[in-house]
């Protein structure tokens, strides 16, 4: 059933708006799924490595997309078209119960995120985004802990939920302690025990296949 659809950086899965035609499933690389605000920004969702899916919450009421997708790097997907997909469903009822789990645990996430910016400050949201890719992404490399994904500013400032003037302020502060390096795009956290500290516990994930 599946098709496979090679992209390259920063090329749209698909568009907010556009008929759902099936679900994706991400098999190499990274993409954010985001969605338009007023004013012409937008807001970054969350970020999907591979072995993730997309556009499973649009299966079932063959409504449009309410956000998009655009990949962070060259990235290989697989796509199976929504009838195709339901069929199979039918016939593995197993496979529906394990998307019932999986938007049940999205709502979660989502409801966290909405009392996370209310009541937690820049500096921690900053400090939690950072530490949710660097453990969904990341990867050890001589200075620390490397990020793993390379955001502008703005984007890491939409993550966090704070302007992207203050997301700069936050990581030029971390950087003078000593906590981060900042080469070019990446961050790489030097100090991880300091970082965490800053981040208190939280339930927040950016992704949700982590095991």
């Amino acid at each position: 059933m599946m098709r496979p659809m090679q992209l390259g950086r920063g090329e749209a899965v698909f568009h907010e708006g556009m008929p759902a035609f099936g679900l994706y499933i991400l098999c190499q690389g990274k993409v954010k799924l985001a969605k338009h605000t007023r004013g012409g920004h937008s807001q970054i969702l969350k970020l999907l490595g591979p072995g993730e899916i997309l556009g499973e919450k649009t299966l079932f009421d063959q409504e449009t997309y309410t956000c998009y997708a655009k990949t962070l790097e060259p990235s290989r997907l697989m796509f199976i078209p929504r009838e195709e997909f339901l069929a199979f469903v039918k016939k593995y009822p197993q496979v529906a119960l394990r998307l019932v789990e999986k938007l049940s645990r999205e709502l979660k996430v989502f409801g966290d995120k909405l009392v996370e910016i209310t009541s937690r400050s820049a500096k921690e949201r900053v400090a939690r985004v950072i530490l949710s890719l660097a453990q969904a992404f990341g990867h050890q490399v001589e200075e620390g802990l490397d990020m793993g994904v390379e955001l502008p500013r703005a984007e890491l400032a939409e993550m966090a939920g704070v302007s992207t003037e203050t997301a700069i302020r936050i990581l030029s502060e971390l950087r003078e302690r000593g906590i981060l390096a900042l080469p070019g795009h990446r961050i790489v956290i030097k100090r991880l025990e300091a970082l965490q500290g800053l981040a208190h516990p939280f339930r927040t994930f950016l992704r949700e296949n982590l095991v």
